[in-house]
């Protein structure tokens, strides 16, 4: 794995995260902070009647490496379940802790470069966490 861990995709993700406001008055909402590097991730959520992501809001105050993973996660998630954002969380904590193979949700193979960092891990799980706790407040 030569690849640098901060490449040309993974820095212009980080600066075209969409949906950088906060909505007013979401159904659900989580901020995560990794205790690592201070970085933190705010997620605001609506749900349809349908139970899935119909609007997102995000403050997103992290390294390129956050701010590439809320940009992946703002890309993909409306229209999104429950239960299909908790197991994109899950499937990404396990990929990155070498216990599982690359998440389905798109994009994430992106951080193929940080696996062997493992103090890099909790920035690229934020928005996931923060989403996957937002969406399940908000239902």
């Amino acid at each position: 794995m030569n690849a640098p861990l901060y490449n040309l995709e993974i820095l212009r993700l980080a600066a075209t995260v969409p949906f950088q406001e906060r909505l007013p008055g979401p159904m659900g909402t989580s901020e995560r902070r990794s205790p690592v590097c201070g970085s933190r991730v705010t997620v605001d959520v609506d749900l349809d009647d349908a139970g899935r992501v119909k609007a997102l809001g995000l403050l997103v105050r992290a390294c390129a490496l956050g701010q590439a993973s809320a940009g992946i996660l703002a890309a993909h998630i409306v229209g999104r379940s429950v239960g299909e954002i908790a197991t994109a969380r899950d499937e990404l904590t396990a990929w990155l802790a070498g216990e599982g193979p690359a998440p389905a949700w798109p994009g994430l193979d992106i951080f193929a470069p940080a696996l062997p960092h493992r103090g890099r891990h909790p920035s690229i799980r934020l928005a996931f966490e923060a989403a996957a706790d937002a969406v399940q407040e908000a239902r």
